[in-house]
């Protein structure tokens, strides 16, 4: 399938920048592959999930809370249960060792056996009564809802023309990175998050996507700052609960300026300080709607806090709002953001003047993303021949899925195969998300993960689509010879899926 000179970009704009190229999809762009690209960056609410959206972010967390509470009475009942059980079980008196035996006793191994009566001998042995098959266990209700939320966001990946913008989302989501782990709360929350907080604001200003992000529930939640109380607000002074800068910290160091950008300790607190009072309404809250971002101003710590050397009225919520706003655009930021970005779509290295220009549109423009990343993809620079990055285990499960046009109604295979290589969905290991970094992804046991995967895929999308058609989709005339040759010599269907995923030019991009 020759689709002529833009060739090699086509497969560049798919693999590089989006999630793969599915059958057709190398034709449909060779003619103009940025072009392409930017085509579905600026198409009309091209992030949301709209058909068949799961719950919001606070039902999911109300749904949790009720079972939460529906299992607490359910062991109170038991309890009470087993109290009265035991309150009406009479106790059996207690024999002395010296009490004598009234009358000689058999073992059963010595009793005499009874001999069967007729009737017992002519009847037919007694059948076993039929088991009673149990009903299949429902899922924990936050169970449910992030397997509902996995398979709109696979759905969104599976469909999407190039996956630019979902590539975009992902990007963002490990940016602002929650974990499952953590909690309940948190793997219901976390869908919702991408969701409420990344995909209407992935393609805005990136003032508007952290306003987003750290206000939300799931964000509250996971750096803890539900439980973050002015020192000198009344339950700070009263019941000795104190001020927690994991959110402030994290913002600082990892959502906007970056390490090494200048602000120092009493920035963090002080910021810190500015957003006490920034909470989640419990199930039993006053305060707002359950599972809904509140601020209790009586946890605020009062006064005018001083940041980066700009200090900031005491406004109540408005002012940890005002200092997020600041942050968004400061130089330190600019920097930092397209600097991931660069790390993430180019080169483990990212080239500083590359870095430099898409820095300097990311302040002209007010921290525009759409029109930061429109720039990145009409930079030569970011469409170097050279592979210099490997797949992330979610780029290579889903572009194996769109070569291959195999679209399973669950996300029951993808979400195995993720965690087996490392990269479980909306669970790094800390705030800091998963790596960006090629080698994390490419150690020994990272690539034996992604052999038994591709084998694994192999099997699973034999009937979806023929191997050298599959190879053609994915990587169109780049590639090599020895690739062609090996999947042509393999032994089976699943085997030649499996070299095909193997392949170094599937793997790199």
């Amino acid at each position: 399938m020759a689709i002529g000179a833009n060739d090699a970009a086509a497969v560049t704009a798919f693999n590089r920048f989006g999630l793969g190229a599915r059958p057709g999809s190398l034709a449909e762009a060779a003619g103009d592959p940025r072009g392409f690209l930017l085509e579905e960056l600026w198409t009309a609410n091209v992030a949301l999930i709209r058909d068949r959206a799961p719950p919001s972010g606070t039902e999911a967390l109300q749904a949790h809370y009720l079972q939460q509470e529906r299992v607490r009475e359910e062991r109170a009942k038991m309890a009470a249960a087993a109290m009265q059980t035991a309150a009406l079980t009479p106790t059996p008196p207690v024999v002395s060792a010296m009490t004598p035996s009234r009358g000689p006793s058999l073992s059963p191994s010595s009793a005499p056996p009874m001999a069967p009566s007729a009737g017992s001998m002519m009847a037919e042995p007694a059948k076993p009564e039929p088991a009673t098959a149990e009903p299949p266990r429902k899922p924990p209700v936050q169970q449910a809802q992030f397997l509902a939320e996995a398979e709109a966001r696979l759905e969104k990946q599976l469909e999407a023309r190039a996956g630019l913008v979902e590539r975009l989302v992902a990007f963002w989501s490990n940016h602002f990175a929650v974990s499952v782990a953590k909690s309940g709360e948190l793997r219901a929350a976390a869908g919702p998050f991408e969701r409420e907080a990344i995909r209407p604001n992935v393609l805005g200003k990136f003032s508007t996507l952290l306003s987003a992000a750290e206000s939300h529930p799931a964000m509250i939640l996971f750096l803890d700052n539900q439980n973050s109380i002015g020192p000198n607000a009344a339950p700070g002074r009263f019941a000795g609960k104190g001020l927690n800068e994991n959110l402030a910290r994290e913002i600082m160091e990892l959502h906007k300026l970056g390490v090494g950008s200048g602000y120092t300790q009493a920035d963090v607190t002080e910021f810190a300080r500015a957003i006490t009072g920034w909470s989640v309404s419990g199930p039993n809250s006053e305060s707002g709607a359950p599972g809904a971002f509140a601020f209790k101003p009586n946890w605020h710590e009062p006064g005018a806090r001083k940041i980066l050397g700009r200090t900031y009225p005491d406004a109540g919520v408005e002012q940890g709002r005002a200092v997020l706003d600041d942050l968004a655009r400061h130089p330190a930021t600019a920097k930092h953001i397209a600097m991931k970005l660069v790390r993430h779509f180019v080169a483990d290295d990212p080239p500083s003047d590359l870095v430099a220009t898409l820095a300097r549109k990311f302040r002209d423009s007010d921290g525009d993303l759409a029109v930061v990343v429109s720039a990145f993809v009409s930079d030569d620079r970011a469409w170097t021949p050279q592979r210099n990055k490997i797949r992330t285990p979610l780029e290579f499960v889903v572009g194996a899925a769109r070569a291959t046009s195999f679209q399973p109604h669950d996300p029951g295979f993808y979400l195995p195969a993720l965690g087996l290589m490392g990269m479980p969905l909306w669970q790094p290991s800390g705030p800091n998300g998963f790596s960006d970094v090629s080698d994390s992804w490419a150690s020994p046991e990272g690539m034996k993960a992604r052999l038994d995967i591709a084998w694994a895929m192999g099997q699973r999308m034999r009937g979806a689509a023929e191997p050298l058609p599959a190879l053609k989709t994915a990587l169109g005339e780049t590639a090599s010879p020895d690739t062609v040759q090996t999947i042509e010599r393999a032994e089976s269907r699943e085997q030649a899926l499996a070299l095909l995923f193997m392949a170094p030019e599937f793997q790199r991009r």
